[in-house]
């Protein structure tokens, strides 16, 4: 694992080429053990979209629907928001969330970026408010606008 400008890179196959991967297709995920929030991005652009939502805990479904997602989406890297304490310490949901990125990068054999997702889910429920989604409406696209948020800071840091 290296440490970029952006984030922790997990790239066991040294696939990782920058002038690739600045011109594709990205994907960003908002691990959590209940719940994956999934967003798509462009270089090109420099936006983030939310996608979906994996709504199961089972790792055999989450790695299927993935799967679906990569081979439709075709991207050149994967993004996966990495939480930490305010205090930059690293939780138990940290190493789930470490775990889960190499196996995304051993599955798909695409580099994986760890990029802090501090705030992602207020950040994300702030703009469901603005939307006029609010409360409990705002379950089922929390996580999918909480990967956006974080595809879109690392956007923003290029």
């Amino acid at each position: 694992m290296s440490i970029t400008a952006h984030g922790q890179l997990i790239d066991n196959e040294n696939v990782y080429d920058e002038k690739i991967v600045l011109t594709s297709t990205v994907l960003c995920f908002d691990f959590g053990e209940q719940r994956i929030g999934v967003a798509v991005g462009e270089h090109l652009l420099a936006t983030a979209n939310p996608l979906l939502t994996i709504d199961n805990e089972s790792n055999e479904i989450r790695f299927e629907a993935i799967s679906k997602i990569v081979k439709e989406w075709q991207p050149k890297l994967l993004i996966v928001g990495l939480p930490l304490s305010v205090d930059s310490a690293e939780t138990s949901v940290t190493q789930l969330c470490k775990k889960f990125a190499r196996r995304l990068n051993g599955r798909f054999n695409l580099p994986v970026m760890l990029i802090d997702e501090r705030y992602s889910s207020v950040e994300a429920s702030d703009l469901l408010n603005q939307s006029g989604i609010k409360g409990r409406a705002q379950k089922e696209m929390l996580d999918q606008v909480a990967a956006q948020t974080i595809l879109q800071s690392y956007f923003n840091g290029l």
